[in-house]
């Protein structure tokens, strides 16, 4: 069987009329995630702690801060920002919305399994 061949598979330019996950890697086989996350000005991303995995954003459009553990970064177009497997993370877009790219390896497929045994 061929190697899949590269293609286009979206186009970031595209403004959707939704907030949250505009935008998402669909092929089946494939070892990354990738995203575009649209944010109406002030709405957020409530604080969390990420997968264990590495992330990278990109800034699209707009702005906001980034909280973090340490220090909150600055969210600007262009911007590109790591974040370290389980890193404690709140997105807060600005007045003009927050867009970004985000990719990561592929987060694990839920799996069925044997119930845990029941202690007596």
């Amino acid at each position: 069987m061929p190697a899949p061949s590269p293609r286009l598979v979206g186009d970031a330019a595209v403004r959707a009329e939704i907030a949250g996950a505009v935008w998402s890697l669909q092929p089946a086989e494939r070892g990354l995630d990738a995203n575009i996350i649209d944010l109406p000005a002030g709405d957020e991303i409530a604080r969390h702690d990420g997968p264990a995995l590495d992330v990278l954003i990109l800034v699209l459009d707009g702005g906001g801060v980034l909280e973090t553990a340490g220090e909150p970064i600055d969210l600007t177009p262009g911007a590109l920002a790591w974040l370290p497997p389980h890193s404690e993370r709140r997105f807060i877009a600005g007045a003009s919305g927050l867009r970004y790219f985000s990719v990561h390896a592929r987060k694990p497929g839920l799996t069925i399994g044997a119930a845990p045994a029941l202690d007596e």
